[in-house]
């Protein structure tokens, strides 16, 4: 569509002797242009220069599409040296300047284009700029080794937008934010030094080209004080210098000015490149809430520095910095980017009409705040624009004279001042309203009563580690007394308090977590929750204290998503990065938000015991299956790919059976299949023995070395055939024959819960097809039942249970049950591996009484509620006067009790009787036995 067919708006003349001498000159054009133009001379004395030295361009531009003639006024740069390049792109900006105002004023783009416009130009400037001046040192040969055709990417000089450029968002009078690097990596480290002084010059003639007035005028005022320390540091350094400096003094707000950055001139893949490396400083995988109160600091500094307190006052107010002003949702949105945009790459939108949005779809922002504030922003920004439009002015002060506000009331359109000013001072207000409760800290109030013993607490707590910075002390003195308040409601206060205490002094830091809750006052129930009721869970938590910020993400409470997407998640994560080590840290930090999330579902009810030991053991099933080809690959790189078909990783006893609890380990075997491949293709070969061995090693490792992000799970690969003296790793022709010939029946119980979690799939049905052939052999044989019998006794005289609550070892308890549930599956060859289903092949077969099966499945119930339960609360044995009130209720809770004597009673009725049947299961034949 035209320009004239799109127009909105049209403003008023304020001068009309400026919109005369425009009427005069454009009598040829349609009546809405004229109107158009006279409005626009008749206000800005600015815009009525460039119509008349643009007059021919202008009467052509206007008759077609916009858009065209934006093309056409960035176009043809390349053939330009260096001593031509700076007025051609003055010209262009005269005339990209001309057409944004127009379009701007008459409504036909709105504010995202006509920013955007102004954009364009500053990168196209920038660009063409960079290269010119590049090709200018290269053929001085000031460059080392740099050919004519590096010129295209600036011989490997960037020039990184920032701020408003960085977004697409340049206002009519902007200076443009820039930071400057070159590539170090292209040029041999003694060439380094020269290559950087070559790259000063060209960043210093640059910014004199973009910058320098002249009787063209100037492209865009450029400021290159964002870069690293800019004080001390030239206006161009090595992208390996930013980087150090980032990893070791980078601040909040230069974290902010980096989600706006992008690559706008030079060698654009070598930016992309940098900003990928600072995507850790940037984006912090915790939910950055700390940040908040840098913000806030930061609010208050400029406001101090251009005295810029006090109640709105529209006559010389700062559109930009003061108070209600377009900072505010700025600041507003980047700050909640920075808090959560580590979790959700979906929150990293660059400019802040996109920010908002990203944020209303996630929750962060509800939806009508997020477009007020969209609202509000482009109203803002119109009005800046008029003042800037009025002299070309980088100024975002509102007048000082009243009859100035007149010329802005009607350049935008409006003939009554008072209500132009009054609807602009009511959008300030808004503003503030909407930003100020989300920046400023919270009033200190006061705490419930405590008793002496209570305050004693409490007094200690200045002495932990969370609270030794003045940061720290000064945010937990805000949150303290709404944890107190809600400790004090608690079943048992005291007992709470002492819990809590104990989560406190476990904490390494605390302004992080402190920030979480100032942010966040519903996880402030959660710890109190967990506190109250698991010591175990909140001990785990005062190590892991950035599994919480899983609790803001949205889907925490959501139901279990399965194995296939847990794993989906996992592979995606670890694809994010070609880093072995890093890949390790991202498993442990995702995995334990997963299993954090497990044990609140428990705690809280969500799910019951038995939901749980399948969603840990989904957990591991999931680190497994996406963590094996990572080690494959990293072993791989070095010693060359897999010889033959590949190994499988088959999870053995309880993560065979899916069914873990909180603190398990992981019990796992490894076979693979050389295929008569006798050793490894790569640059360190390996025989196929050996590179098994080593790979299963590597894999090992891989979960159970401690890391800074701690370790994922203890591995025992005691379940290998011939146990600790076996292979860690065997082929499947040796698994086979090991299994027919030579394994203990003990060997051959473990196989019933044999469960391929990671590796090659076909491989993998194979192993699964040995292990019914070897039940199929085996379970016939008469030895079994004495075996199990014998190994039953074993175990119980190696380990008495421990302590009267003990639900896993002893006559009569899990170990007990699963062990005939194995022996059942092992008779019967079945392929079930989970207790329930193996004691019901028990019945089917004959082996077990109905009301026999039916009294070890209800024990076997209570037990791994008990023990799973228990496992929670506490990572040592199950003393129910250390848990707590709490504890025993989520107990008794889980296990259908009503009191901690009758959950007693049922635990000693339900071994007794599950004890019985057992011992008479494993009768032999002639004394009666099934």
């Amino acid at each position: 569509m035209t320009f004239a067919a799109r127009m909105t708006r049209t403003p008023i003349a304020f001068e009309p002797d400026r919109a005369a001498e425009v009427k005069t000159r454009f009598a040829g054009l349609a009546p809405e242009l004229r109107n158009l133009l006279e409005g626009a001379a008749g206000c800005s004395p600015y815009l009525t220069g460039l119509m008349e030295r643009q007059a021919d361009w202008l009467e052509e531009t206007l008759v077609g599409a916009p858009e065209d003639a934006l093309a056409g006024a960035l176009a043809g740069f390349d053939d330009f040296a260096s001593d031509q390049l700076g007025s051609t792109l003055r010209q262009a900006k005269a005339r990209v300047a001309l057409l944004a105002g127009l379009a701007d004023l008459g409504g036909v783009w709105p504010l995202e284009q006509v920013t955007g416009a102004l954009t364009r130009l500053a990168d196209t400037a920038v660009h063409h700029a960079l290269r010119a001046l590049s090709a200018d040192e290269i053929r001085r040969g000031k460059v080392p080794g740099a050919t004519p055709e590096d010129a295209e990417t600036a011989a490997g000089i960037v020039a990184l937008a920032m701020g408003k450029m960085g977004a697409g968002e340049l206002n009519y009078s902007s200076d443009i934010d820039l930071i400057c690097l070159f590539d170090e990596t292209r040029y041999d480290p003694d060439d380094v030094q020269e290559a950087r002084a070559a790259f000063i010059r060209v960043v210093r003639k640059m910014a004199a080209m973009l910058s320098d007035l002249t009787a063209d005028g100037y492209v865009f005022r450029t400021d290159l004080r964002l870069r690293p320390d800019a004080s001390v540091t030239p206006v161009c350094i090595s992208m390996a210098a930013a980087e150090q400096y980032y990893e070791a003094q980078g601040r909040t707000w230069e974290r902010a000015a980096y989600i706006k950055a992008r690559p706008c001139g030079g060698d654009l893949a070598a930016g992309e490149r940098f900003l990928q490396t600072l995507t850790p400083f940037v984006w912090r995988r915790h939910l950055d809430f700390a940040s908040i109160q840098d913000a806030y600091d930061m609010r208050l500094r400029i406001r101090e520095h251009k005295g810029l307190h006090g109640p709105i006052v529209l006559e010389g107010h700062n559109m930009k910095l003061g108070a209600g002003g377009i900072r505010e949702i700025e600041f507003f949105t980047q700050t909640r980017q920075i808090i959560a945009g580590g979790r959700d790459p979906s929150l990293r939108a660059r400019d802040t009409v996109g920010g908002l949005a990203a944020l209303a779809a996630k929750g962060w922002v509800p939806e009508g705040d997020a477009e007020e504030l969209t609202a509000l922003y482009r109203a803002h920004r119109e009005v800046e624009h008029r003042v800037q439009m009025v002299g070309d002015v980088q100024t975002h002060d509102l007048p000082t004279m009243p009859g100035e506000f007149d010329r802005i009331a009607r350049m935008c359109g409006e003939g009554d001042t008072d209500a132009f000013c009054d609807g602009l001072k009511e959008r300030l207000e808004r503003v503030a309203e909407l930003t100020e409760g989300f920046f400023a800290p919270g009033e200190v109030r006061s705490g419930p009563e405590m008793t002496p013993e209570m305050q004693e607490i409490v007094d200690g707590w200045r002495s932990y580690p969370a609270l030794r910075s003045e940061r720290a002390v000064a945010i937990f003195k805000r949150v303290q007394p709404e944890i107190l308040s809600r400790l004090d409601r608690a079943a048992s206060p005291g007992e709470a308090l002492r819990q809590f205490d104990g989560f406190l002094s476990g904490l390494p830091a605390g302004v992080q977590l402190f920030s979480l809750f100032e942010a966040n006052p519903q996880l402030i129930d959660l710890i109190v929750d967990i506190c109250a009721t698991a010591p175990g869970l909140a001990a785990y938590l005062s190590r892991n204290a950035a599994v919480l910020d899983a609790v803001l993400g949205g889907d925490f409470f959501a139901p279990w998503p399965g194995l296939g997407p847990l794993t989906e998640a996992l592979t995606k994560r670890l694809a994010e990065r070609d880093d072995y080590e890093w890949r390790l840290g991202a498993a442990r930090i995702w995995a334990r938000e997963w299993h954090f999330r497990i044990g609140v579902h428990h705690l809280r009810g969500l799910i019951d015991a038995g939901q749980a030991g399948r969603e840990y053991a989904d957990l591991a099933g999931a680190i497994l299956a996406a963590l094996w080809p990572v080690c494959v690959a990293e072993f791989s790189r070095k010693h060359g790919a897999p010889p033959g078909r590949g190994a499988v990783v088959l999870g053995m006893g309880s993560l065979g059976a899916e069914r873990l609890n909180a603190h398990s380990d992981l019990d796992l075997i490894v076979i693979y299949d050389a295929d008569g491949v006798e050793a490894s293709d790569g640059p360190r070969p390996l025989a196929a023995r050996a590179y098994y061995a080593r790979l299963t090693q590597a894999l090992v490792t891989g979960l159970s070395a401690p890391m800074a992000d701690g370790r994922l799970y203890e591995v025992d690969m005691r379940l290998r055939p011939s146990g600790r003296q076996g292979p860690v790793a065997t082929s499947i022709q040796s698994f086979t024959s090991y299994q027919m010939e030579e394994a203990w029946t003990w060997e051959h119980l473990a196989l019933t819960r044999a469960r391929p979690v990671a590796g090659d799939v076909v491989l993998a049905e194979e192993v699964e097809a040995a292990r019914q052939q070897v039940l199929t052999a085996k379970g016939c044989e008469d030895r079994v039942l004495p075996d199990v019998a014998e190994m039953r006794d074993r175990i119980f005289a190696a380990k008495a249970p421990d302590g009267a609550w003990e639900a896993k070892i002893g006559p009569g308890r899990l170990q007990d049950i699963e062990l005939l549930a194995q022996a059942c599956a092992l008779r019967t060859a079945a392929p079930a591996r989970r207790v329930e289903a193996q004691l019901r092949a028990g019945l089917r077969a004959g082996h077990l009484a109905k009301e026999d099966e039916a009294a070890l499945q209800e024990a076997y119930r209570f037990l791994w509620r008990l023990q799973a339960g228990g496992r929670l609360l506490t990572e040592g044995p199950l003393d129910m006067d250390a848990i707590g009130e709490g504890g025993r209720a989520f107990l008794m809770r889980e296990t259908g009790a009503s009191e901690l004597d009758q959950m007693a009673s049922r635990l000693e009725g339900h071994t007794a009787r599950a004890a019985s049947i057992i011992a008479k299961c494993l009768q032999p034949p002639e004394a009666g036995g099934g």
